[in-house]
Parts: structure tokens; C-alpha cells; sequence
């Protein structure tokens, strides 16, 4: 997993509440169990017509923001389904960073594991990052996990909270198997003491 340190970019403005991972990568979607190519069909029956055609209106089809690093978003993002694959999506578009006023708990987790940072924060300071983004001039935000900082176009910053766990996981690009190797020589010493009291389980 990548780690993730400082991160400054472009921030697109979504003023949706209830977004479930449906919308954000919807089910015919799903057959997939790799990681990549899941960023073209992201928000897949919002930016695309029946035909295939872009929504032009769509943000994520609208300059500056189809290069867009985080997404600032309502209340509840991330409901529904459990699918890792909402994670995946977003990932592999580019988004690194998600900000709102909450997140499904499932989806939240799944974020974590996924390299992706989700901020929560009290409805009127995302809405004042909702208008900075929505700023098509300057829409750049920079986010500073190690200060737990997100500094705004104009200079101004806001405070975040994390748990200290999984802010210590992203800084250090690990996942679960991450996290699992970082044991691996208690691992083998378990195996070898195994392999030596019980070699009959091993022939």
C-alpha cells in the first residue's frame, strides 16, 4: 500500500448526502478482483450517458477536476453494500483523500486498508472546503496527515482528528498483510518450534 504522507491537489466538490458505494462503482462492476481499471466506471451512471457518452456536466468530466486528488462530499458517504471495490474505484481514478461530514462505517474501514484517507469534519468546515473547491480557479487543498493539517487556497487551516493506529498505518503504506509481515520472523519461530514438537504434522 502506498503510504501516505502530504498530499496536495486538486479537490473536487461533490454536494451529495447518502452516496452508496452503488453509485460510486455500481454492481455490473463488481466481477473484477483486481485492484486496477475500476477509475474509468467510478460514479459510472453519473458521468456517462446509457450510450457511453460523458455527462459533461458531471464534475469528474469537467476541467480542472477530472485530475482530482480529493473529494469533499455530504453526510453518510459511503453507505450501502460493503463492496471493497468503492475504494478500488476511487484509488485508482486518483482520489486519495475523501472529506465529510461522515462516512458509513463499513467504507470507512475499507478506505484504510485502501491507502485512502477519509477526514470527517463538522458540517460548516466542509462546507467552506465545498466552496474552495468549488472555486474552478484555485480548487487546490493540500492535506498534511503527520500535522493532521488541510490547508486551504488562501493559507487558512483546518484541524482533523484520526485514530493514531490508522493514521500510524497510512504514514507507513500498511495494510493488514503489511502489518502481518512486520511479524514474520515471530511467525517462523512459531513454525519451527511446531515443526519440531509435532514433525509427524509435517511428513
Amino acid at each position: 500500500m502506498d503510504r501516505f504522507t502530504t498530499l496536495t491537489g486538486i479537490a473536487a466538490p461533490l454536494p451529495m448526502i447518502n452516496v452508496d458505494t452503488d453509485m460510486i462503482i455500481p454492481k455490473q462492476f463488481l466481477k473484477t478482483i483486481k485492484r486496477s481499471g475500476l477509475g474509468t466506471n467510478l460514479f459510472d451512471e453519473m458521468r456517462y450517458t446509457p450510450d457511453g457518452s460523458e455527462i459533461t456536466d458531471f464534475i469528474l468530466n469537467r476541467a480542472p477536476y477530472r485530475d482530482a486528488v480529493i473529494l469533499v462530499t455530504g453526510a453518510n458517504f459511503g453507505c450501502g453494500s460493503s463492496r471493497e471495490h468503492a475504494p478500488w474505484a476511487l484509488s485508482d481514478f486518483g482520489i486519495r483523500c475523501l472529506i465529510a461530514p461522515s462516512f458509513a462505517d463499513i467504507f470507512l474501514n475499507n478506505c484504510f486498508k485502501n491507502g485512502i484517507l477519509p477526514i470527517t469534519l463538522e458540517q460548516e468546515m466542509v462546507d467552506a472546503l465545498m466552496a474552495d473547491a468549488e472555486g474552478e480557479s484555485n480548487p487546490i487543498l493540500t492535506v498534511d496527515l503527520e500535522r493532521q493539517e488541510i490547508v486551504r487556497p488562501e493559507g487558512r487551516m483546518f484541524k482533523f482528528e484520526i485514530d493514531a493506529f490508522r493514521k500510524h498505518c497510512l504514514l507507513n503504506g500498511l495494510d493488514d498483510i503489511g502489518l502481518t509481515l512486520q511479524k514474520s520472523s515471530l511467525v517462523d519461530n512459531f513454525e519451527s518450534q511446531r515443526q519440531a514438537q509435532l514433525p509427524w504434522l509435517f511428513r
